[in-house]
């Protein structure tokens, strides 16, 4: 089992390569009546496309959604959708001298050992280019979560670069959408450009910190063991190529705190129970409180580099790599339109879950009545 499938009731599975002809998603389970047209997955697909700044991959993808089939005079019928988006822009010669050379941090030499064979053109599966696909599947999850929960909102945000962080006194939700880093700081952008710059003349890379939340998620959602939120969530970052931590909430920070501190105190308010803090990232017990649902991701820094770095060949014998070709001096950048959709199939999913499971959209369990 090679494992491209994700989800319980709505599921998606990825295929394709970065160098191969096309690339997509085959999405399952979706329910049928929702409204959608290539035209909402693709101004999400534009969002991560490559080639927009200098600060990414220079690689000129149109990436064009094309929906095969599901979906009959622009509504879902129920039936599998098929996505398809073609590569356009393969130079699989720039990977010729990497044949048979397994580059330092990347996953080459992983696939060689579990399938004696890789792809090496780009890293095949292995690439940021297969996410794509999943933020086209995460669009029709947007779609299908329009229509069941019409308040449900979900932001990504980057909110570090290598050692440089976001100044929270100056978090600017609109500013998200004005800057190539996707940074809810007008001044750490301009920083993090001139930063990103140097990293790249100097032939390097740097890692990143991903913010996601998701507003009006219903209380609820979730299970008490095997299928919490924030394990599905968790599983769901942590697949995402390049990914190497996942924090809910406080995190790793509530290892600092005492409990007096990392208890979320309630109170009853006019529409419900409300919470005077969110340590607990919206989820607790592995289900969600009704608070917003907050996690981050580290992503680490791209492993394609001009910076020569010891290897070894296939053959066992040592060598030096030098990655040419066109890369992201900071994949982390084009990783927040992947979280959005990640967390749009985990939300729809668990929302799916919990009306089969209950015959609810929302939390059974009245409170104060």
């Amino acid at each position: 089992m090679s494992y491209n499938t994700f989800g319980h009731l709505f599921r998606v599975t990825t295929w394709g390569e970065s160098h191969g002809p096309a690339l997509g998603a085959t999405v399952d389970g979706c329910p049928p009546g929702v409204a959608l047209e290539a035209r909402q997955i693709q101004h999400l697909l534009d969002r991560r496309k490559p080639g927009q700044s200098r600060h990414t991959t220079q690689r000129r993808e149109p990436d064009e959604v094309e929906i095969l089939s599901g979906v009959h005079e622009g509504r879902t019928t129920g039936t599998p959708i098929q996505l398809m988006i073609r590569n356009m822009d393969q130079r699989s010669k720039d990977y010729g001298n990497i044949a048979d050379t397994f580059r330092p941090g990347h996953a080459d030499i992983t696939y060689h050992q579990k399938y004696g064979l890789r792809d090496p053109r780009g890293g095949g599966r292995s690439s940021a280019r297969e996410t794509a696909a999943r933020v086209a599947a995460g669009g029709i999850a947007r779609e299908a979560l329009k229509s069941l929960v019409p308040d449900l909102r979900i932001t990504g945000y980057m909110v570090q670069m290598g050692p440089h962080r976001i100044d929270r006194a100056r978090f600017d939700p609109a500013e998200i959408e004005r800057n190539p880093f996707w940074v809810p700081d007008a001044r750490a952008a301009e920083d993090w450009a001139k930063a990103l710059d140097q990293i790249r003349k100097d032939g390097n890379s740097v890692g990143a910190m991903i913010e996601c939340v998701a507003s009006g998620v219903p209380a609820g959602l979730g299970a008490p063991i095997y299928a919490k939120l924030d394990t599905d969530l968790a599983a769901a970052m942590m697949s995402i190529n390049a990914v190497k931590g996942v924090e809910i909430g406080a995190g790793m920070q509530a290892a600092m705190l005492t409990g007096s501190e990392n208890a979320d105190e309630i109170e009853m308010g006019e529409d419900g129970p409300r919470y005077r803090s969110n340590k607990a990232g919206g989820i607790l017990g592995g289900i969600s409180t009704g608070q917003e649902v907050v996690l981050r991701f580290a992503v680490k820094p791209t492993s394609s580099i001009t910076t020569p770095r010891a290897s070894i060949l296939r053959d066992g014998s040592p060598t030096e790599v030098i990655t040419k070709g066109r890369h992201d001096p900071c994949v982390g950048i084009r990783a927040v339109p992947v979280a959005e959709a990640m967390m749009s199939c985990v939300l729809l999913d668990h929302l799916m879950l919990h009306r089969a499971q209950t015959g609810a959209l929302g939390p059974i369990g009245q409170i104060g009545s």
